[in-house]
């Protein structure tokens, strides 16, 4: 059986996810925690769905039907983050703002969707895992 479509994205969240863990704390100068979630560098929503996509371009090639679907699958996160969600992100400041006078006020998460840099750092990310995953198990 073969384990590198499970592998693969799990591989690639964790791999952007401590990198971009890293970025942030060099950043901060102080370990981030708080600011584990969503955006910030490397994008791991775009590091997932593009080592899927990769994967299977270097396993089954990208005349499969597979690839299309996955390549499809990889656009609309990737426009969804950096569209949506980051104007949702843009709205909770102006939120924040505005709700700063008000007691027991809850505070919005700002940080929602990612820049271009962000979600093509995530591609590269997950094009290296997928890569290395194929290296590896072949």
């Amino acid at each position: 059986m073969d384990f590198s479509y499970a592998l693969t994205p799990f591989l690639a969240w964790l791999t952007a996810g401590v990198m971009k863990f890293i970025i942030n704390s060099v950043k901060a100068k102080q370990l981030a925690f708080g600011q584990i979630g969503y955006g910030g560098l490397p994008s791991n929503h775009s590091a997932i769905v593009s080592s899927m996509a990769a994967l299977i371009a270097l396993k089954e090639g990208i005349d499969h039907p597979a690839f299309g679907v996955a390549l499809t699958l990889a656009f609309i996160v990737m426009l969804d983050a950096n569209s949506l969600r980051r104007q949702v992100g843009k709205h909770a400041a102006i939120i924040n703002k505005l709700a700063i006078t008000m007691p027991d006020r809850p505070t919005l998460r700002e940080r929602m969707g990612h820049t271009r840099i962000e979600i093509a750092a995530g591609v590269l990310v997950g094009i290296a895992v997928a890569a290395f995953v194929t290296a590896i198990l072949s």
